[in-house]
């Protein structure tokens, strides 16, 4: 089977070669959106992985959102739907549904979305929704969660750099649950997706089995480093005043980024696991350490 990905430079597209690379023939194309561009797709299946992601410094034109998720998206899937291709996968975000979760997130949840990344993501949805698709052709959403793993440059790689160097956790007074997304266990759904003709089309959640509280995770990455733990519980309104102030002075710790380690943000995987009918193969924790193993290197 030969398979197309786009945003394949990506850090999900790095992996999700090397995860394919034994069992499929990988072609892979840079694009971005230009009014009215065709495709000519000549593959059998589409993993679409390129857009725009959430700019946490907040300095993005907000059309920069919805040509590079929805209109490159549209473009994208016209081609697919023209061609002798059989299989779709978008890449959206559980932002498309909410910025801010209550209880757990579901593909029941009605969706909300708050940002113009999300909203564009949404939007792009929609469309794949919309459209009455040629018998013997699948098309599937997929909604991460935080993903992480080897090379991942993120939030968890900050949290790594305070640990290492012995400095304490000040966000301690904050309790949350949220969920997060092994590298491996999105390569294994999305092959799983590839190789299934049996799993129906539609939205899917992607999240690890297990969700941890940002305490709990700070404790595991202490242990990886073999250090001691240390956890202050300063007032919750004062880290909040501080992270204002670094929305103004572009400090590392500013609203958006004290919300994203600190939300309760929960997602369920249980409509994928049942579609798919096999566990992940990495369970959350593991795949935690190997993140937390890579950022030695």
């Amino acid at each position: 089977m030969e398979a197309l990905i786009t945003g394949a430079s990506g850090f999900v597209g790095v992996n999700l070669r090397k995860y394919l690379k034994d069992d499929y023939i990988i072609k892979s194309i840079s694009i971005r959106y230009i009014p009215n561009q065709k495709f000519d797709i000549k593959t059998d299946a589409v993993i679409h992985l390129a857009g725009k992601a959430h700019d946490l410094k907040k300095v993005s034109n907000p059309t920069d959102y919805y040509e590079a998720n929805f209109e490159l998206t549209k473009q994208l899937f016209d081609a697919f739907l023209a061609s002798e291709a059989t299989v779709f996968v978008f890449m959206s975000t559980v932002k498309a549904v909410a910025d801010r979760v209550e209880g757990v997130l579901t593909e029941d949840t009605v969706p909300n979305p708050k940002t113009h990344y999300g909203i564009a993501k949404y939007q792009a949805e929609q469309y794949l929704l919309s459209t009455r698709l040629p018998e013997g052709k699948r098309v599937y959403i997929l909604r991460p969660c935080m993903i992480h793993g080897p090379g991942n440059k993120g939030n968890l790689n900050l949290l790594h750099q305070l640990v290492s160097k012995g400095l304490p956790w000040p966000l301690g007074g904050f309790q949350n649950e949220r969920s997060f997304l092994s590298i491996e266990n999105l390569c294994f759904v999305i092959k799983e997706l590839l190789n299934n003709a049996e799993i129906p089309t539609g939205i899917y959640n992607v999240s690890d089995d297990i969700s941890l509280s940002t305490n709990e995770l700070i404790q595991l990455l202490a242990g990886s480093l073999g250090k001691e733990k240390m956890v202050l519980n300063i007032p919750s309104s004062f880290i909040k005043g501080f992270a204002k102030l670094g929305d103004y002075l572009h400090l590392p710790l500013n609203s958006e980024r004290l919300q994203k380690l600190t939300e309760n943000y929960m997602v369920s995987n249980k409509k994928l696991l049942h579609s798919i009918g096999k566990p992940l193969p990495i369970e959350s924790k593991e795949g935690l350490l190997k993140t937390f193993q890579s950022f030695k290197k």
